[in-house]
């Protein structure tokens, strides 16, 4: 019989905070009834102490032990932020969901534990009750280490000997598992000697695009254990079809441009809405998108823009932020006055983030480097025309004829830890500026791009797509393996 892991009862985790996390083998087997408790109360308790000890037993208990009779002992034990509701959350939500619904006898049974990154119960809570019954399920799988492929999804950082506190991925010694799988990806021009190395532990490193491959080989990662797969959108989920707009000025709060977008919904007359939406951090490039936009429209252009964000790293009195940049800058308040530009900071549930994409027109994202960028292939399965930087990640997916790929300037430095040093994209102000506006005229044309994106997404990116590339490589590992 194979040991189990069992991990002590720790805090949160705590991102940045180098910590090296102990664990032990114990023969103490945990039950499946427990498991549950543990998972109830973990997703129904209200956010207190109880609900702090809980929840830090649900993250940190693990087991693997011998199944009963009749059960395939062949296991995937994914681990990612699960509950953080970040990119790397959403990315191994869409990859357990494409599985789950598109391959009918995968050949192994799939285990899942949060790993890498804070938990959200507005993230939780948010979800639909089918994927959180599917997470508790999930969560109660038992397997043995060495019938195991263990897949690491989550920034090099997270992963065994974690460099702060987290449940280390694998969890327990590398070679006791058939296999170690880690999923990662960097949104600058290279890798950190750190992660390089953490790269080659693993057997295999997979990464979303072409432009990883190369970074990621030019870094020093072994190109034989690199493998491009790439993401899944939700297309079925995504659908502009099954969706009325949600109305972004009851959950905006506008920071600049006066009150007559507002004024012009009521005269029942149609302004033209560009929707961004990304965490509050330099490398998204608001920066950017505030100048081109605020030096092309004014009030009577009848254009709004919509934020939606969240803080990074950073307290979240975004308006206040913007109205430091423009007083800061040399931009010159228009005749007419600035074009208004809404800042939407609350929580909108994933259910309802499709209706978001419903009241806009177009969606813009001049960031300095993506390592795939969700939003952009949601906007796009939701046949909006996209405007995004033509670097990093996105370049999978952005072509001429299904988006407005926005011109790099020049290349950049890094200024700030931990990548200081790197370089990522300056993308051109003037370009968005010209992109921008030819939306708001051409809007045939750009609406032939959002159909035109739609249908890439399903033709590329679809779930029954993806799922099959991901069964296709666990298949293989585990032939490999036997």
């Amino acid at each position: 019989m194979d040991a189990d892991l069992r991990h002590d009862d720790r805090p949160f985790p705590i991102p940045n905070q180098p910590h090296r996390f102990k664990f032990h083998l114990s023969p103490i087997h945990f039950s499946s009834i427990l498991i549950l408790l543990l998972a109830i109360s973990f997703f129904a308790f209200p956010k207190t102490n109880f609900y702090k000890s809980q929840s830090s037993k649900l993250t940190n208990l693990l087991k693997f032990s011998n199944q009963p009779p009749g059960f395939n002992p062949l296991c995937v034990l994914w681990m990612a932020p699960f509950l953080s509701g970040g990119g790397y959350s959403s990315e191994a939500w869409s990859y357990i969901l494409a599985l789950r619904h598109h391959i009918t006898n995968p050949g192994f049974r799939l285990v899942i534990r949060h790993h890498g990154d804070l938990e959200s119960v507005d993230f939780w809570e948010g979800l639909p009750e089918s994927v959180r019954n599917l997470a508790i399920e999930l969560h109660r799988t038992r397997c043995r280490m060495n019938e195991t492929v263990v897949i690491c999804h989550s920034e090099p950082g997270a992963w065994n000997p974690p460099l702060f506190e987290t449940l280390p991925c694998p969890p327990g010694p590398y070679q006791k598992f058939k296999s170690v799988i880690g999923r990662t990806m960097f949104e600058t021009d290279r890798v950190t000697r750190e992660h390089v190395n953490r790269c080659n532990v693993m057997d295999y490193v997979w990464v979303p695009s072409e432009f990883h491959v190369s970074t990621f080989v030019e870094s020093g990662v072994d190109p034989s254990k690199i493998v491009k797969v790439v993401q899944p959108v939700d297309v079925n989920f995504f659908d502009p079809l099954k969706y009325k707009p949600l109305s972004l000025e009851s959950v905006g709060t506008l920071v600049l441009g006066g009150k007559n977008f507002e004024e012009e919904v009521k005269l029942e007359k149609k302004r033209f809405v560009f929707l961004s939406i990304f965490k509050w951090e330099f490398r998204k490039g608001w920066d950017v998108l505030l100048e081109a936009y605020l030096k092309e429209f004014s009030k009577k252009d009848e254009v709004g823009l919509f934020l939606l964000t969240n803080p990074y790293h950073t307290d979240s009195d975004f308006g206040n932020k913007i109205l430091d940049f423009v007083e800061n800058s040399d931009l010159q308040m228009p005749l007419s006055g600035w074009a208004p530009v809404y800042v939407v900071d609350i929580h909108i549930p994933q259910t309802d983030l499709p209706r978001v994409y419903k009241a806009a027109d177009a969606f813009v994202l001049p960031s300095r480097g993506e390592g795939w960028g969700r939003p952009l292939v949601e906007a796009m399965a939701m046949s909006l025309p996209v405007i995004a930087t033509n670097w990093s990640g996105q370049t999978e997916f952005l072509t001429d004829e299904n988006s407005y790929p926005l011109p790099v300037e020049r290349m950049s430095e890094v200024k700030e830890e931990p990548f200081k040093g790197h370089m990522w994209a300056e993308p051109s102000i003037s370009k968005l500026q010209v992109l921008m506006r030819e939306v708001t005229v051409n809007v045939d044309e750009a609406k032939e791009k959002g159909r035109r994106a739609r249908q890439d997404m399903i033709d590329r990116f679809s779930p029954d797509i993806v799922a099959d590339i991901v069964h296709r490589q666990i298949e293989n590992i585990f032939h490999e393996k036997r």
